[in-house]
């Protein structure tokens, strides 16, 4: 658990035993962040704080969903952020945060334990730099927490634009018809929309959780409710941007399914062309082939009627599955 004091004079590493005194002198804004859940760190939040048991609760185990909270003088709020893993698969990174007046309380959830550590810190670590470097010289806990969210959005926008440059490669595969393995190309096209629809519903239901937050007049500082509807056009763009890029995959994999069913069509009606020519000859000589043709010797007139009977029932299929359209 890491505690910081943020002030006029830059950051300042404290000691957890400091909390009370920190909150109590009413000077800068205390941040802690709380990498990963600890005993200790469920007793700050419940003792220290005063945190709702359910909210502490949330902190503990994994949340499926974006949650908020408002509680008389703090804010409690649950986003994810989008992660490549194997396969395809997406990764739902979780940031808890507790918003007070002049606190800031930042809670990494429990994440998959295919993501790396660092991975769940990134966002936290770089807006922590900023502020170190002077970049970034917050007023309130608000404006930390809103660029540790816009942070995650921009690697949200990020996260769309390396599948939209494999739509695009996708795209031009189908395009120029060298996709090679069907079932794996087919495969590939789904893991990429895959990517794309868990990132879009992050984005919209993140965008629904601050949109609630904007109708709550009392939950949001006067001077802090624009960094609300900052966040809510944010979301807004990665989800309408991941819905777009959506489509136009959706659009890309019609068309290489049409092409695909459509040859299996053709080569479909090509083979049943193939077995109703063949059968008239298979039948007859199932019947007359050991009649014609024996080991002493051949009957020559007979063997050629039969031979004449079946071009012609061959031919005669092949003339009309020709003015069927079938080949």
């Amino acid at each position: 658990m890491d505690v910081y004091l943020i002030s006029g004079d830059g950051v300042r590493e404290c000691a957890v035993a400091e909390l009370p005194d920190l909150l109590a002198a009413r000077h800068g804004i205390v941040w802690v962040d709380i990498p990963q859940w600890s005993p200790e760190a469920a007793d700050v939040l419940s003792q220290t704080f005063g945190l709702h048991p359910l909210a502490v609760h949330d902190c503990e185990v994994r949340n499926r969903l974006p949650k908020l909270h408002a509680y008389p003088s703090s804010l409690f709020l649950v986003l994810h952020a989008p992660e490549r893993g194997a396969g395809g698969h997406v990764h739902h990174v979780e940031l808890d945060r507790l918003i007070g007046p002049r606190y800031l309380v930042t809670v990494h959830g429990p994440v998959n334990p295919a993501v790396p550590l660092d991975v769940a810190l990134r966002d936290t670590r770089e807006v922590l730099e900023r502020i170190r470097a002077g970049r970034l010289r917050p007023r309130t806990s608000f404006d930390i927490s809103h660029a540790i969210v816009s942070t995650l959005t921009r690697r949200m926008e990020k996260f769309v634009e390396d599948l939209t440059a494999d739509v695009w490669d996708l795209e031009r595969r189908v395009t120029d018809g060298g996709y090679g393995n069907p079932e794996h190309f087919l495969d590939e096209m789904f893991r990429t929309r895959h990517g794309l629809l868990a990132v879009r519903t992050i984005a919209a239901q993140t965008a629904e959780i601050y949109r609630r937050l904007a109708g709550l007049p009392h939950a949001v500082p006067e001077e802090s409710r624009h960094l609300v509807t900052d966040l809510i056009d944010q979301f807004d763009r990665i989800a309408g941007l991941a819905g777009e890029e959506k489509d136009y995959l959706q659009g890309v994999i019609e068309f290489y399914r049409t092409r695909t069913e459509t040859k299996m069509t053709i080569a479909a009606e090509r083979l049943a062309v193939i077995a109703v020519v063949t059968l008239p000859i298979t039948a007859l000589a199932s019947v007359l082939g050991m009649n014609l043709i024996v080991n002493d010797r051949t009957t020559v007139v007979p063997l050629t009627v039969a031979l004449a009977v079946m071009l012609a029932m061959s031919g005669s299929l092949l003339w009309w599955a020709k003015r069927q359209g079938w080949w």
